[in-house]
């Protein structure tokens, strides 16, 4: 007497585990994408009179060995350059950054680029000295 048996109703959660590491994983990934720079400076230079800017349109770090790194990518000066000039280089935002053991004149090359790529709004980041 099959026919008469009576089934209990299963509840699949293997298809809703799916489901929420989907939506964990798509999160996660969301946030990450959110944060306006790129994480790879350690020890920005100490200020007493830093302020606070809105986040940069684009942000140029330049690392210990003089390289300079724009938009997740190891980029020239000349390629700086061409980046700046290619975004609308009179409203565009531009921020400098580098380490605690980048030299004066390493920025001041970073610096070069841009304002030769025609951006006037020229920023430098630094830490208060609270930080």
């Amino acid at each position: 007497m099959r026919y008469f048996e009576v089934r209990r109703a299963r509840i699949e959660i293997i298809p809703m585990i799916d489901i929420m590491l989907f939506l964990l994983v798509f999160f996660a990934m969301m946030t990450i994408r959110m944060i306006p720079t790129s994480g790879h400076l350690s020890k920005l230079p100490t200020s007493s009179t830093a302020a606070k800017i809105p986040p940069p349109k684009l942000l140029v770090e330049v690392k210990d060995d003089g390289s300079f790194w724009a938009e997740g990518t190891v980029r020239s000066a000349a390629q700086i350059t061409e980046m700046v000039s290619s975004k609308n280089p009179k409203e565009l935002a531009v921020t400098i950054a580098g380490g605690d053991r980048v030299t004066l004149q390493q920025l001041m090359l970073a610096i070069d680029a841009v304002k030769s790529g025609g951006a006037i709004q020229i920023g430098l980041a630094a830490k208060t000295k609270t930080e």
